[in-house]
């Protein structure tokens, strides 16, 4: 009985998968590319379908020969079901970070190479092709993307430079987006004879390029928001499966922009800040979901579109070959021309690093066309309104294009990078894996002979596979040339890489604790990745730079802080204020672990003498984090020993949990008593996920009241004070008050220090001190730009505010009388932070340092009534 119908269609996709599966190890052991496999594969399916159906003793199969042949699959729904999820894992699978320091190079390849191929074929064709030149570009716009999924598959089999994998895939993002935007503006000009007008076209193109960048990161972005409200981890992988194609076809059918693009951008997204959104677990299963369902999709593309292959041959002359010939050789000039010629001058302007000689041939002979260039060829074959001649044309020159480069190109393409020696590690990748290599055989030859010893293994057992482990180390330091491969400064930054992604792994590893804040973590993962680039890219100095950018305030922090002194509303500064907390505390956590990482698997990699660089920049980071929590802890100190409490709390459950799963895998408890105590551990957990409540104005009364300036003032006064002074929380090098401006309110220093330079003189301002007192009260303008030199905690009141404060109660003024004098005895300012008291040299600095001027400038005293 024939099986026909949806049983037919079902069948032929099960069959598929069964060929797609048994195709990769062939593929491994020929040492050839999947793709080029499955293609071959692909073609002799469909031309034993086509001989089956022709043949009258194959009648039980017709069934499925014709499901196969004629798939219930137009090239629109072809692109469609497929394209979306093939771009959106290939940008979630992309290093963005890693990708935006070669946007030149990739832009270049994804857009102007694809315009310079499509003119390049399209004119090379046009004297021989006896084709309008209109249909001669339309078919360059077909075959001038390029499919990175062969060209990688085969960098990674077989380890070639990561950079190189990174500008394919980078390239093969958004140069479909190029070639089906130049194909969509080519096609109508063919069916519907209209003239094309460049100007328009330009204009077209990159509203729609443009259009689709902000779409995708406007969806991509909002269902990262949807994550992080949902928190569930399958619901937040369910929504990255509806993602590509909600953005894909919201752009495309709806909004009019490309659709290839915004899914790439909201891929990119994804991609940038998954990572600090969802959680490690969920992240990893994400990823591992996606590269399957698009093993599938990938597989089924290029088999689905290589059986249609016999039939779009069908007709074809010894003439078609020659213009496939010309095609090719087009192609592959065009595709030479951009990557010998445009390159250089990207690195000569410096927007792009230099390409290396040896990549830029491998990128040229590896632009291998596929199932898109198939889809697309199809999709004018299957159009009503093209011409016969036209259809054919297109069908079979593109085909042939694309067997040319998967059966040419695609198997030689591995030689080609061998012989380039492109699978071979930098000089100092290999003089790093000699020195670790050297130090890690020797521990792991330690540990095994103490090992062999205390299970009671022979010595003859034994011995052997000592000796080799042995022999092994001896050999790989008998290579090591460590110290005369990297210089100092490249082992410096080399460790300064080392130790910011050993503190995002830390940090992911701390991500899996319920409780902390996922903002709190996005910064931090964000900053240390920043940091990772930075020492990339500048070494110590951006490492360093990227780690201080962590601890300024946000600008969310900054704008919180304008609507708390202006609106007098304190819940966004709340809110912030907690997540700094927390942020400040788990970095300080964190940078205790990094330091004796550094001191027990750096330095002996490294050696000591960049052990103690590393350690001085560790060091000086650490006295900054440390300043910043303590100016926190000394006001907030209740807040700071709950929330202390609460992480260690989450903590030590996540060391139960791992108890009770080694219980586990050892039989000691059972599967029953596991999950009772799983399950009690995650109610626990649970009642920690609460927002701990955050007092901003706690002690704030109690402060203004031990501080010697407003000494003597009624309860009730500085009650009303504290309810109408404002905070204010700078980090170093923040601007108070820029030289010149008016001073609109004078802040009284609780913790930290500033400083400002008046009359060719330092001044000091330290806990205690307040500033603008005298500008606020004679209306005059800030005589010196003042900036924070610490993280600082200071109280704001208003100028008419404390106007009325002096008028009210004379004795603020004496205060202020008072604190002169002391001053000109030679006391200094204190600034409540450990280790950061500071003297000042200079006469005229001690005396500068009084808010208010000297005492000849001061304003008398009004006499008190009796």
């Amino acid at each position: 009985m024939a099986v026909t119908g949806l049983a037919a269609v079902l069948l032929v996709i099960a069959l598929l998968l069964v060929v797609v599966s048994t195709v990769q190890p062939i593929a491994r052991k020929l040492e050839l590319s999947e793709t080029v496999l499955l293609a071959i594969v692909g073609i002799i399916i469909g031309s034993l379908a086509d001989v089956a159906l022709r043949s009258s003793h194959t009648s039980a199969f017709n069934g499925i020969a014709e499901a196969l042949l004629d798939f219930p699959l137009n090239s629109e729904e072809f692109l469609l079901i497929f394209l979306p999820a093939l771009v959106f894992q290939g940008a979630l699978a992309i290093d963005v970070r890693r990708l935006a320091h070669e946007t030149g190079t990739v832009l270049l390849l994804a857009v102007v190479a694809v315009v310079i191929a499509t003119a390049t074929i399209g004119f090379a064709l046009y004297p021989f092709a006896q084709m309008p030149l209109v249909v001669c570009l339309l078919l360059g716009s077909i075959v001038a993307t390029t499919d990175p999924s062969a060209v990688a598959g085969i960098f990674r089999d077989i380890g070639a430079a990561t950079r190189l994998t990174r500008l394919v895939e980078g390239e093969a993002l958004l140069n479909d987006a190029a070639a089906i935007s130049i194909f969509s503006i080519l096609l109508p000009s063919v069916t519907l004879h209209k003239a094309i007008h460049l100007g328009d076209a330009l204009i077209s193109f990159v509203v729609s390029f443009v259009g689709a960048l902000i779409v995708g990161v406007v969806v991509g972005r909002l269902t990262l928001v949807m994550m992080s409200a949902i928190a569930s981890s399958a619901a937040e992988i369910t929504l990255t499966v509806a993602l590509p194609y909600v953005v894909y076809i919201l752009s495309d059918e709806i909004l009019g922009v490309s659709g290839v693009v915004a899914t790439a951008a909201a891929g990119l997204t994804l991609s940038v800040y998954g990572p600090s959104t969802i959680r490690p677990q969920t992240w990893l299963f994400l990823n591992q979901l996606w590269q399957q369902l698009v093993f599938w999709a990938g597989s089924l593309v290029f088999v689905l579109a290589s059986m249609l292959v016999p039939r779009l041959l069908v007709g074809m002359t010894r003439w078609d070959w020659v213009l496939i010939l010309i095609a090719s050789v087009a192609g592959l000039v065009a595709r030479a021309a951009v990557v010998f010629g445009m390159l250089p001058l990207l690195a000569w302007t410096r927007l792009s690093p230099p390409v290396p000689t040896p990549f830029k041939v491998t990128m040229v002979w590896g632009g291998l066309r596929g199932a898109i260039t198939l889809a697309l060829a199809l999709a004018v074959t299957e159009n009503e309104h093209v011409s016969t001649p036209v259809a054919h044309f297109i069908g079979i020159i593109a085909t042939g294009f694309v067997l040319i480069t998967l059966l040419v190109n695609g198997t030689t393409l591995r030689s080609l990078v061998l012989f380039l020696k492109l699978d071979r590690p930098s000089p100092i990748d290999e003089a790093m894996r000699h020195q670790v290599l050297s130090i890690g055989l020797g521990n792991v030859c330690t540990r095994a002979k103490e090992l062999g010893d205390e299970l009671g293994f022979s010595a003859d057992a034994s011995r052997s596979v000592v000796d080799h482990l042995a022999r092994r180390a001896e050999e790989e330091q008998a290579a090591n040339e460590f110290d005369r491969a990297l210089s100092d400064i490249q082992r410096v930054n080399l460790a300064l890489i080392t130790i910011a992604s050993q503190e995002r792994s830390m940090l992911l590893d701390l991500f899996r604790m319920q409780g902390l804040s996922r903002r709190v973590m996005e910064t931090l993962l964000r900053s240390s990745e920043a940091a990772i680039d930075g020492a990339r890219l500048e070494g110590r100095l951006g490492y360093v730079r990227a780690l201080r950018k962590r601890l300024s305030p946000s600008l969310r922090f900054k704008a919180a802080q304008w609507v708390h002194n202006h609106l007098r509303l304190d819940r966004p500064l709340m809110l912030c204020m907690a997540e700094r907390f927390e942020m400040l505390m788990v970095a300080h956590f964190i940078s205790i672990s990094l330091t004796r990482f550094m001191h027990e698997r750096l330095e002996p990699t490294l050696g000591s003498r960049i052990g103690e660089i590393v350690a001085e920049v560790l060091s000086r980071q650490r006295k900054l984090l440390d300043e910043a929590l303590e100016t926190l802890r000394l006001h907030y100190h209740g807040y700071a020993e709950a929330l202390e409490n609460r992480i260690f709390r989450q903590i030590a459950l996540r060391l139960e949990s791992e108890e009770y799963t080694t219980l586990l895998s050892e039989s000691l408890i059972s599967d029953e008593l596991s999950r009772e105590l799983l399950k009690e551990l995650e109610r626990r957990r649970h009642r920690l996920v609460k927002r701990m409540s955050f007092d901003l104005r706690s002690g704030i009364e109690d402060r203004l009241k031990h501080a010697a300036i407003f000494k003597g003032l009624p309860g009730a006064e500085l009650h009303d004070l504290a309810t109408t002074t404002s905070l204010r929380f700078v980090a170093p090098q923040e601007v108070i008050c820029r030289k010149g401006r008016k001073m609109r309110a004078i802040y009284f220093i609780s913790a930290g220090l500033a400083e400002s330079h008046v009359a060719g003189a330092d001044v000091l301002y330290g806990a205690g001190d307040l500033i603008g007192a005298q500008e606020a009260l004679h209306g005059w303008r800030c005589p010196g730009t003042i900036r924070a030199v610490q993280f600082g905690h200071f109280m704001v009141i208003t100028a008419s505010r404390f106007q009325r404060l002096i008028e009210d109660y004379p004795v603020v003024l004496e205060n202020i009388q008072n604190i002169l004098r002391k001053r000109e005895a030679g006391e200094q300012p204190i600034a409540l932070l450990p280790g950061a008291n500071r003297k000042v040299e200079d006469d005229a600095g001690k005396d500068a340092l009084m808010l208010l001027a000297p005492k000849s400038q001061l304003p008398p005293a009004p006499e008190t009534k009796e």
